[in-house]
């Protein structure tokens, strides 16, 4: 089998996460991940309580600042070393994000170097065929979103008057009375708009 991003280079036999069955390139150091041995390796890994078609869970540390720095393959197209067509490609919003991909025949999973690790530091390896679903990618751009709105908030705010507003918004959420002073805070504000 050759390398998806360096066709004339052939794969060698590795191990990952102890006892993953993975193909090396060993110019670009990335890896090829068979679909059987990665299903093989998934069906022994401790799942989550939740259904299988759960979104997994969004680490908090996806957003904050990470010193991965993506491989200069990673925008490069990759071709299935098993079946030769191109590799479907699933975005992981770092910081600096970059791209999983997956052949959408064969199910084999190709991580350029270093994405396997950050997957594991981020406890989404053992859920990468998710990871190409519209529901969890639907799911990132919403929480992408929000982290934009929040830096928003601390550029305009300041600091310490948009941390003291998160603290509220967090006691009022758990409060059940929490809708009636969101409402309150939204009938004030639109007072003193009518006033000006």
């Amino acid at each position: 089998m050759h390398c998806p991003k360096h066709k004339e280079t052939d794969l060698k036999a590795t191990r990952i996460s102890g006892d993953l069955a993975a193909q090396q390139c060993s110019q670009c150091q990335g890896v090829w991940i068979p679909a059987l041995e990665y299903s093989a390796w998934q069906a022994k890994q401790t799942q989550p309580s939740a259904s299988k078609q759960s979104i997994p869970q969004y680490p908090a540390s996806l957003t904050q600042s990470s010193n991965f720095t993506p491989s200069e393959f990673d925008a490069k197209a990759g071709f299935c070393p098993e079946c030769g067509i191109y590799l479907s490609r699933a975005k992981v919003p770092l910081k600096t994000p970059f791209y999983v991909e997956r052949c959408l025949s064969c199910s084999g999973i190709w991580c350029d170097r270093g994405e396997w690790e950050v997957l594991e530091n981020l406890n989404l390896h053992t859920n990468v065929p998710q990871l190409f679903s519209n529901q969890w990618q639907a799911h990132m751009r919403e929480i992408h979103q929000a982290e934009i709105e929040r830096q928003t908030l601390i550029d305009k705010l300041g600091a310490d008057v948009a941390n003291r507003l998160f603290e509220l918004v967090s006691i009022l959420e758990k409060h059940e009375h929490g809708n009636f002073a969101a409402a309150y805070l939204v009938r004030h504000f639109d007072r003193d708009k009518a006033k000006k």
